[in-house]
């Protein structure tokens, strides 16, 4: 035994550090996880509520969702510019700085939700007619999108305390107040889009009679339920900024910080070009699926479950992305450039292993999941091959994921955009578009769906390069640093 003692070679130091850096990484990661699997959940839930009600109103619902979502989204990448500016400022031991440029993103984010909430009240039916959306689904789906905008401001004033909650490196809340958004959700939906005969259906003897005369809302009761889970999550994150100790430091509550442009352009700087990335992304998605729409409904059918599987499981790289913006802007801010660069690059490798785990996941798993799916044979087959190029994208997808985590916890987002906008629609648009359509000529004949798929590929491959080759320059620490 003292014999294998002697012989037994210790770790070396960077793997010891890699682990623990692992840990940190992973633990902020989960909830964030988590929480974005909620507000997938709420998405499921009005799907398969409307979907029982009718076709139509089910139509309403998806051309809504797809007009707010990525205004949505454009709001949480701007706001996310606060999370490395608060977990900048607390890794420097300087939690007083702290609270009033919370306020300014508070301002923001309210100003931001009034305006989402208008523009989809006045652009929705100049679109829906651009769209040559038929009439009954533009009248519905305008009712839903109303009940969505009263919703707006709600969900901005949580997306901006999330972002200040996440910099402090405390991610939990967003997973469990995502989860009383999703538990309000539900039985809102049911409640207001089938109404009391629906209750009265349900319940039976037991339903309350004081919901009976309750009319059944459809689309319309869809968006005011989604209204009422924002609100719920924005009132209850404020609730816990308020009450939790944790925050105490900070005296987020204390007199409120009136609107200062300089701050406020401060988060604009580094947030905006972080939305106009992820809205240029969610974009590209939405254009793809429209221009597959032409190819027939197997392709559109086996694309877009293919599209949901792996929509699923990216869920987990996007996580730690989030999750490396905090761990590298609070060691920059502790003054350690030098361990800002290994938490960088550590978290890049931990991407990578996760992806070749989802991609062997992908692999094994992939024919019973499309099973569940549909039962067409053609559509199975068809996704079947889509998911085999899925695991090429998961790859390059998580890489350029946390890369941009990475360089988001360096403040360098502006260079990020434009390498956004090269990769994916430069490259990844144009490339795809050209081998669905044309091929390479008489020895590739049009590829159909499969261009759009490796045209993504190519895109996210080239935006992981350069991605990758700018956080290289970046987090280069200056010559003579130790830490």
């Amino acid at each position: 035994m003292s014999l294998i003692r002697s012989i037994k070679t210790p770790l070396p130091p960077w793997l010891g550090h890699s682990r623990r850096e692992t840990r940190r990484l992973v633990l902020l990661a989960l909830p964030i996880c988590g929480a974005q699997l909620t507000q997938a959940g709420m998405g499921v839930a009005d799907v398969m509520m409307t979907g029982r009600l009718s076709a139509t109103d089910l139509a309403a619902v998806s051309v809504g969702a797809s007009l707010w979502m990525p205004m949505m989204l454009f709001m949480l990448g701007t706001l996310m510019g606060l999370t490395p500016i608060v977990s900048e400022r607390l890794g420097a031991g300087d939690p007083r700085q702290i609270r009033p440029r919370v306020h300014q993103a508070l301002w923001l984010s309210l100003a931001m939700g009034v305006l989402v909430g208008l523009m989809l009240l006045q652009l929705a039916p100049p679109i829906f007619r651009w769209m040559d959306v038929p009439p009954e689904v533009a009248a519905r789906s305008g009712d839903y999108l109303a009940g969505v905008a009263l919703g707006m401001p709600g969900i901005a004033l949580f997306l901006a305390l999330r972002a200040f909650a996440d910099g402090m490196s405390h991610t939990r809340p967003a997973l469990w107040i995502g989860l009383i958004g999703l538990g309000v959700n539900i039985p809102a939906n049911f409640l207001l889009i089938h109404g009391g005969s629906g209750v009265a259906a349900l319940l039976g003897p037991l339903a309350p009679p004081v919901l009976e005369a309750l009319p059944a809302l459809g689309a319309l009761g869809c968006g005011i339920a989604t209204a009422l889970s924002f609100w719920t999550m924005g009132l209850v994150m404020l609730l816990h900024t308020r009450r939790s100790p944790v925050y105490e430091p900070v005296a987020l509550w204390s007199p409120l910080t009136p609107p200062r442009p300089r701050l406020m352009g401060e988060l604009l700087f580094v947030g905006l070009p972080i939305g106009i990335a992820i809205f240029v992304e969610v974009t590209l998605f939405t254009l793809i699926a429209l221009l597959v729409a032409s190819l027939g409904e197997i392709t559109v059918a086996a694309h877009q479950v293919a599209l949901n599987i792996t929509s699923f499981i990216f869920v987990l790289p996007l996580a730690l992305g989030m999750a490396l913006t905090v761990r590298v802007s609070r060691t920059l801010g502790a003054g350690r450039p030098r361990q800002a660069q290994f938490v960088a690059w550590n978290g890049v490798v931990v991407s990578l292993m996760t992806a070749l785990i989802n991609g062997v996941f992908l692999l094994w798993l992939g024919e019973a999941v499309i099973g569940l799916y549909t039962h067409d044979p053609q559509v199975q087959s068809l996704a079947l091959s889509l998911i085999f190029l899925a695991v090429l994208f998961q790859l390059s997808d998580a890489l350029q994921l946390n890369m941009a985590g990475a360089l988001r916890g360096y403040k360098d987002t502006r260079v990020l955009m434009m390498i956004t906008l090269l990769s994916y629609w430069a490259v990844g648009l144009a490339a795809g578009h050209w081998l669905a359509t044309r091929g390479l000529g008489d020895g590739m004949p049009a590829l159909g769906v499969h261009g759009y798929w490796i045209g993504l590929i190519l895109g996210l491959t080239v935006a992981a390069l350069l991605l990758g080759l700018r956080l290289r320059a970046i987090s280069r620490p200056p010559p003579g640093t130790l830490y």
